[in-house]
């Protein structure tokens, strides 16, 4: 019993740290490499300030972990595992919106998007 409470506490504190659009998205777009606040907040169309925000939360559970290069602080996931497995819970929203076409295909192309960043990785 202890064994299960540990495990639903740890999966809930990462769930909570990642419950957030935004995080999600920095988490996809950290999976191919370290980026800096400013390369976040262009790629992802938001202001530096909340990207800062969010890694903050990101970096407690220790899912993000911070590289300082000078000034800049660049960004990096601590397991690149993570993006995979975020990836893999699409199935589920999938179904849950089956009957909405558009939504289908907008999560099919977002899907291809992370997947083939993914594979331009390099080893």
């Amino acid at each position: 019993m202890q064994s299960r409470n540990l495990l639903a506490r740890e999966l809930s504190v990462m769930l909570k740290a990642i419950a957030h659009p935004d995080r999600i998205r920095i988490i996809e777009e950290l999976k191919t490499g370290a980026l800096d606040v400013s390369a976040l907040s262009t790629r992802l169309g938001v202001s530096s300030t909340r990207i800062s925000q969010h890694l903050a939360l990101l970096k407690v559970p220790r899912l993000v972990e911070e590289r300082r290069n000078g000034r800049f602080h660049c960004y990096s996931l601590a397991d690149q595992d993570l993006a995979g497995w975020i990836l893999g819970g699409t199935p589920f929203i999938e179904r849950r919106i089956a009957s909405d076409i558009a939504s289908q295909q907008m999560i099919e192309h977002a899907k291809k998007i992370w997947t083939d960043d993914a594979q331009e990785q390099p080893n």
